[in-house]
């Protein structure tokens, strides 16, 4: 309910208003009352005073109904005032179709929506046979065309003329060939256009109102905190929080730079990208070995005798007697039983 009041100070409010309310607020233009029943609406609804204070009761225009679309090519022959009729039973206080211009001319579209009087809106109604989903309403921002605000019409604006296309003021849109220019947010579009940040923000706090069922100023609180102010964006804000601190801000903390000593440079071997296999039975190679192998006693085969489909190679180790015969490379063997420490056999190797 909606008091009109001056002030309720120094009177018995629970007693007039028949018993403890639910909540109460304070508008610019009046309390806001929340009540617990239906019963108790009613019976604060014939007030005309509070003590001696007197007050006028009303219903709130916003906050006591409920907003929804549905959408019937059945109905789209049918009147307005018809389907009022026929589904003020449902609820059903008020109801508007929507229509849209083509050439000129207003059609009207198979989409209504309905108002009801009740805060909750039902899931579905029943127009004859039918059950039609009930879709929550959620309207365009209102803008003013006299001074392309929004949250307010033309009829109740106090504001200058200003153009819809370059945001000037002191002429209309209808004949302006200017850049474009929009009055809310300063973009390059005009101020029309559905593209506006300020356009979108408006329509998300509408949004928010609706769907959580406050007053306009509680959602437009609620939207504004939810939204990053320009320039501060979360990577901006990311790398404020993890940046390392200062060292100039401590003057406590000092810092020397110092060359290490010349043994301990000695001492440090280069580091290098080799990657070297880690065994517990493997013991260290230089590297010199390994870029440069000594390959003196490498022998340069000139006539190459046809090997057997399978040969059995017993040991890379010569024995002693096999020492003149054998043409593998020593220095290699040795490197080879060095980095292994085993002795190494091959399998029979299959030359198909």
């Amino acid at each position: 309910m909606f008091l009109k009041t001056k002030s309720l100070k120094n009177c018995k409010v629970s007693k007039e208003l028949q018993g403890e309310v639910k909540s109460t607020k304070k508008l610019r233009s009046g309390d806001l009352v929340e009540v617990e029943s239906p019963k108790q609406a009613k019976q604060i609804a014939k007030l005309n005073s509070l003590s001696i204070i007197p007050v006028t009761v009303n219903p709130h225009a916003t906050l006591n109904s409920s907003k929804g679309f549905i959408s019937c090519g059945e109905l789209l022959n049918e009147s307005v005032e018809k389907i009022t009729k026929e589904l003020s039973s449902q609820g059903v206080s008020h109801v508007r179709r929507i229509s849209i211009r083509r050439d000129g001319q207003l059609l009207n579209t198979k989409h209504l929506i309905l108002t009801f009087d009740s805060a909750k809106l039902p899931e579905n109604i029943e127009a004859g046979y039918m059950r039609l989903s009930v879709i929550t309403y959620i309207p365009n921002p209102l803008r003013c065309f006299q001074c392309q605000r929004f949250g307010h019409s033309k009829t109740s604006c106090r504001g200058t003329l200003t153009c819809a296309r370059c945001a000037e003021v002191g002429h209309e849109s209808t004949d302006c060939s200017r850049a474009e220019k929009c009055v809310n947010c300063k973009g390059e579009h005009t101020s029309f256009s559905r593209n506006c940040s300020a356009w979108k923000q408006e329509k998300e706090i509408i949004s928010t109102k609706i769907k959580k069922q406050i007053s306009y100023q509680e959602a437009r609180k609620l939207v504004k905190s939810q939204t990053p102010t320009p320039g501060n964006s979360y990577v901006s804000v990311a790398k404020k929080s993890f940046s390392a601190p200062s060292v100039q801000n401590n003057p406590d903390i000092s810092i020397s730079h110092s060359k290490p000593p010349d043994s301990i440079a000695r001492a440090s071997p280069l580091i290098t990208n080799l990657l070297i296999p880690f065994s517990p039975s493997v013991s260290p190679v230089i590297e010199e070995t390994l870029a440069s192998p000594d390959l003196t006693d490498f022998t340069l085969v000139k006539s190459r005798k046809k090997l057997k489909k399978e040969c059995l190679i017993k040991e890379i180790i010569p024995s002693p007697k096999q020492k003149k015969s054998q043409t593998f490379p020593r220095p290699l063997i040795v490197k080879l039983k060095t980095l292994f420490q085993q002795r190494i056999t091959y399998l029979p190797i299959s030359l198909y």
